[in-house]
């Protein structure tokens, strides 16, 4: 892999970590500003909105610019908004800068994909993808872990100086670590690369990040009440398991690049979605069995991460082959669908624990994951 992936996964860890070390800071920041603990959350809420509308967006109206100065520009606008975060002087400030810094997220990884599979031959694409989200993945095991302890001992505004040292670290390396001719298509009109969304082949790979990826929340946004309230994990040994959990991250995102280059796309998809189908299912007959949830735990992460850096590829090749005026901005709405498949499913799996129960999250996560099998059936044929 080239030296040049190592500024992607490193401004892909600075992302990662600013993203989730948020949720552990809600009740930190909601005490210090005097703002409820519902109203802090939406500096989680407004960040997603940020991603969602920035990365097909903004891609868009930025694909006539050099790739490299565009990424070099999110990285810097990311840092210095992690400072006006860390100088707010009340939540309003806080609220506009944490949804600017969504903005870059989005813009950051739809270009960062295409650029990531442009640096290696085809048959690495998918590899080179895991290379970059591997950031994200490390930020989930210790930037997230350190950046809330940092945040819960000495103050959160104090979180968002080192993120932002972390950013400025980022765009840096792209500086000197990116090449400057990075092959490029002739971008089209705006709303001509808007027109990618009446592709059928690009809507199906959407809804199956949205059913596939997203599926999964509806149990895992209530995780750890599972785990004390049914699993009767104590809260030390749940601080360990979601460790861990994080660990399994890596190793699946690792293996879902490589196995998605050797054996194709929608097979690894196809293969991994039933295979986390099923881990969903089993969880709603063993959670009460402290030993074999642990072990479920650990195939669930791993099954769900690994299909992360496959989407994405899919995503691309379809683009490549079939849009290709707009394969950043087709990458950037694949990014939207991750975070829209989030914020749907966690939804709804708020509305089960309150009508049927923590349980019933488990088995109906495996239902919507199991919807994506259909999807991907559907889109390979139309490839074919």
């Amino acid at each position: 892999m080239p030296i040049a992936l190592i500024a992607l996964t490193l401004s892909a860890f600075a992302i990662g970590t600013t993203e989730f070390v948020t949720v552990g800071l809600v009740p930190t920041i909601s005490n210090d500003l005097l703002i409820s603990v519902p109203s802090t959350g939406l500096l989680v809420t407004m960040y997603a909105v940020g991603v969602a509308i920035g990365a097909p967006i903004l891609t868009a109206l930025s694909s006539k610019y050099n790739k490299k100065a565009v990424l070099i520009m999110a990285m810097v606008v990311f840092s210095l908004g992690h400072i006006v975060s860390a100088l707010s002087p009340n939540f309003t400030t806080l609220l506009l800068a944490r949804t600017i810094t969504g903005l870059t997220h989005g813009l950051f990884f739809s270009i960062g994909a295409t650029i990531a599979t442009g640096l290696v031959s085809k048959e690495k694409a998918a590899s080179a993808i895991a290379v970059m989200f591997g950031g994200l993945t490390v930020a989930m095991v210790l930037g997230v872990p350190l950046g809330t302890y940092i945040g819960q001992e000495f103050g959160w505004r104090n979180t968002f100086f080192i993120i932002s040292l972390l950013g400025t670290i980022a765009f840096i390396s792209i500086i000197f670590l990116l090449p400057n001719n990075i092959k490029v298509t002739t971008p089209d009109k705006f709303f001509n690369q808007m027109k990618i969304l009446a592709n059928p082949k690009l809507l199906i790979a959407y809804l199956i990040t949205i059913f596939g990826f997203g599926g999964p929340f509806i149990a895992f946004t209530f995780l750890v009440p599972i785990l004390e309230n049914i699993t009767n994990f104590k809260s030390t040994i749940i601080s360990l398991i979601l460790l861990a959990f994080g660990a399994a991250t890596i190793v699946g995102n690792y293996f879902g690049g490589k196995f998605a280059d050797k054996f194709g796309v929608d097979k690894v998809l196809f293969a991994f979605f039933a295979a986390l189908s099923l881990t969903l299912l089993s969880l709603s007959f063993f959670a009460h069995n402290q030993r074999i949830t642990i072990f479920i735990l650990f195939l669930w992460r791993i099954f769900a991460f690994a299909t992360s850096p496959a989407l994405q590829a899919n995503v691309v090749k379809i683009a490549t082959t079939n849009e290709p005026h707009a394969v950043d901005v087709a990458s950037g709405f694949n990014i939207s669908a991750f975070n829209v498949g989030i914020a749907l499913w966690s939804s709804v799996g708020g509305a089960v624990v309150a009508n049927i129960g923590l349980l019933q999250t488990t088995w109906i996560s495996a239902i919507i994951v199991s919807l994506s099998l259909i999807l991907i059936t559907i889109g390979y044929k139309l490839q074919k």
